[in-house]
């Protein structure tokens, strides 16, 4: 009995600060309806794709195999294979991590051009009632904006909210590869917004890329916007648990198997994790191996980065493992400082990633002002983000300027 009364305590105690600090009293009541399902499984055309004996060998299985073998089975192909599977098969290919990225560019243009198709025959059909026909509209909208000359969309599922990746710059040739791993609310339709930017990942993802261009206009540098996961709606129960971030995880681990694989940058990706994205990185850490080198040598480790932070799952760095470092910071004004820094019952997320016991190191993120201010420009935050995206470690700064 006690530890349901504690439940409900912390349910309350979670909810109950989210709300007050962003989002009013309305959110209380709209909370218990916006449970998502998440999505573990591949694409669809993922079955036929495996029943597909066409070339007279088995293709590799979207849901076991690994990047390494995805890869070598896509460098075996012929270009008449190649184009055949990609036109059959355009979310199957645009989803694989291991994929060639122009291959994946490719397949994903057509993905998202039959679903803008799809959604503008739903958006005309008058059977549906008035409500679907403008969520209808809503998505072929984001479609179509997608398809804008000059995007590269490294991958997309139309399920659900939509899931869609991007990557900003040139991922192919780029010397220091970056993850924007988002939070709460991110999906298809919120992925580029033209008002307030910097509430969207495709908007982050720019503004971080930008500022490496800034500091380092000589170095090749690329940043993904990864939308891979469901994230939670609001500030409903989703938010503070870990059941979404527990199946987001393991696709976050294939991306990094994936880029490994299409990519050689002098260091690992670095991953920036915002609000809930850094529950996800959290349970992802420990799986993280430090690089190793043609050679076999120690080749550096993974920077991850949280911001906005509700925590990662753990209560001290140490339990993320040796395959990581942890950088940290939350400015004045987040209200996610409002919310406890706990975990009882499977709510919460564990402890506060700037607190001085936790082993993060502690950056400044002075003139950032709430939850999505981070990357705004001209914060200390956007700027020693960009520091460790690009292995510019002395650069980054550490404490607070005295307050006038």
């Amino acid at each position: 009995m006690r530890r349901r009364r504690w439940k409900r305590v912390l349910i309350g105690a979670f909810a109950g600060c989210a709300v007050l600090v962003d989002a009013g009293a309305a959110a209380a009541q709209a909370a218990a309806s916006t449970e998502q399902v998440a999505i573990a499984t591949p694409p669809a055309g993922s079955a036929a794709w495996v029943q597909d004996h066409s070339l007279g060998r088995a293709l590799p299985d979207p849901a076991t195999t690994s990047a390494g073998t995805v890869a070598a089975f896509f460098a075996s192909l012929k270009p008449a294979e190649l184009d055949r599977l990609l036109t059959e098969y355009p979310l199957v290919v645009g989803n694989f991590d291991g994929a060639p990225l122009d291959v994946r560019y490719r397949a994903n243009r057509l993905a998202v051009a039959a679903e803008r198709e799809r959604a503008r025959a739903r958006a005309a059909d008058h059977s549906l009632d008035s409500a679907e026909r403008a969520l209808a509209v809503s998505r072929a909208n984001d479609c179509d904006h997608l398809l804008q000359a000059g995007r590269q969309i490294l991958a997309f599922d139309p399920r659900g909210r939509g899931l869609v990746s991007e990557v900003f710059g040139d991922l192919a040739r780029a010397q220091r590869v970056s993850v924007l791993v988002p939070g709460s609310d991110a999906d298809l339709g919120h992925h580029d917004q033209a008002s307030e930017p910097l509430r969207s990942p495709a908007g982050m993802a720019r503004a971080l890329l930008a500022e490496e261009q800034r500091q380092a206009p000589d170095t090749v540098s690329a940043v993904v916007a990864w939308t891979g996961y469901v994230t939670p709606s609001g500030l409903g129960p989703d938010a503070v648990t870990s059941r979404l971030a527990d199946v987001a995880a393991p696709r976050l681990e294939r991306l990094l198997g994936g880029l490994k694989e299409t990519t050689a940058p002098t260091a690992p990706p670095a991953l920036f994790c915002h609000s809930y994205g850094s529950v996800v990185c959290g349970i992802a850490a420990p799986d993280i191996p430090p690089a190793t080198g043609a050679d076999g040598e120690p080749a550096g480790i993974t920077d991850v980065v949280v911001f906005g932070s509700p925590g990662m799952g753990v209560e001290s760095a140490a339990e993320l493992g040796g395959g990581v470092q942890v950088w940290a910071t939350r400015n004045p004004t987040d209200w996610i400082g409002n919310v406890p820094y706990l975990e009882f019952g499977g709510l919460g997320h564990g402890a506060d990633p700037t607190g001085g016991g936790f082993g993060a190191e502690e950056i400044s993120s002075a003139g950032a002002a709430g939850h999505n201010g981070y990357l705004a420009t001209g914060t200390h935050s956007l700027q020693n983000f960009a520091s460790i995206a690009l292995g510019r470690y002395r650069a980054v700064s550490h404490t607070l300027p005295a307050q006038s």
